[in-house]
């Protein structure tokens, strides 16, 4: 039961914080952390079964446009492959050193402190008017999704902040940054699913299930709200919730060690 629990609360995690701009790995890697959480739940492959229940959440809150893209609007669509090849090179090249050495506290506490800021000057700088993406902005916003799989950095928050940068508005920045992540979410779930299966795990698939559909539904939530939240306000409260985890975790590492 007490397994279970967990399993529940770590994808209800995964599905609010996947797509609000406030870092799911950094979420996912620090409360096992803090509360001593080990084993099945503590695992690359449970971290699948909840990316996975987050990429129902896209295809369910987007098939429409996703089956708008692929039958009629062919130059979304290359620019959206364009966008994937940075974060799919990336996680190709860098995904077992990822995995080994950045899933660190301090390194999660600068991510959190820093992409915050590049979040404030973008909201300061960013025009925040256009609402169709060029191809420079899809490389851009590429660029800035491959960065994310730093833990902390959060691919909803940097992909948002890139398009600020170039001028998208915010809500249509956020649209975009989803269908971009949808192919890495899908392309990051299958290889690691692949290695996982390759070494072997002996798992509980039952909580996988959970996550799974935990993730999902709150997911779902959270693309709903994100996107009316952008419509009316900027990204500050979630810049300050960024700086009060970094705190947190940064007091919490110090009074363990």
């Amino acid at each position: 039961m007490e397994e279970t629990l967990k399993a529940l609360m770590l994808g209800i995690i995964q599905g609010i914080t996947e797509f609000l701009p406030i870092s799911s790995t950094a979420h996912l890697v620090i409360i096992p952390w803090i509360f001593g959480w080990s084993g099945t739940l503590d695992s690359l492959s449970f971290d699948i079964a909840v990316h996975l229940g987050t990429l129902f959440s896209l295809l369910y809150c987007f098939w429409r446009d996703w089956i708008d893209i692929l039958f009629k609007d062919l130059k979304i669509l290359s620019y959206l492959i364009i966008g994937s090849i940075p974060a799919g090179v990336a996680g190709v090249a860098f995904h077992d050193y990822i995995e080994s050495s950045l899933r660190n506290p301090l390194i999660i506490v600068f991510t959190l402190i820093f992409v915050g800021i590049l979040m404030l000057i973008s909201e300061k700088v960013g025009k925040k008017i256009r609402k169709n993406v060029k191809l420079t902005d899809a490389f851009v916003i590429g660029i800035a999704q491959a960065i994310a799989l730093i833990p902390g950095v959060s691919r909803s928050g940097i992909t948002i902040t890139a398009g600020l940068f170039r001028g998208l508005d915010r809500a249509y920045a956020a649209k975009f940054s989803f269908l971009l992540s949808t192919p890495a979410i899908l392309g990051a779930g299958f290889l690691d699913f692949y290695k996982s299966m390759k070494m072997g795990f002996s798992q509980d698939y039952s909580l996988f299930l959970i996550g799974f559909f935990s993730a999902a539904i709150t997911g779902v939530v959270a693309i709903k709200f994100l996107l009316n939240f952008l419509k009316k306000y900027p990204l500050h409260l979630f810049i300050y919730y960024r700086w009060i985890l970094a705190g947190v975790i940064f007091l919490l590492y110090f009074l363990r060690y």
